[in-house]
């Protein structure tokens, strides 16, 4: 099990309740944690529709977890 930092912006922050959290996880990689995220959270947005970053470098969703990554998860910004 490792333990990662989450942030949350925008439709996910609303629907996790808060901006971030600390989790501890079994996922392997990425898209796994976001899968359970999404179960979790009751997260709407697919993962094809965010950008990721791990410890600020975008990254795919195949990538691997370490203990201690910091996570941050996109979701699409509109504006006008």
């Amino acid at each position: 099990m490792i333990t990662v930092t989450l942030q949350y912006f925008a439709q996910l922050r609303e629907q996790a309740g808060a901006g971030g959290e600390r989790l501890t996880t079994t996922a392997g990689s990425l898209g796994d944690l976001y899968d359970e995220l999404r179960a979790r959270h009751g997260f709407s947005l697919p993962a094809d529709a965010l950008k990721v970053a791990v410890n600020t470098q975008f990254s795919d969703w195949g990538r691997p977890l370490c203990d201690g990554d910091t996570i941050v998860f996109i979701p699409p910004v509109a504006g006008g």
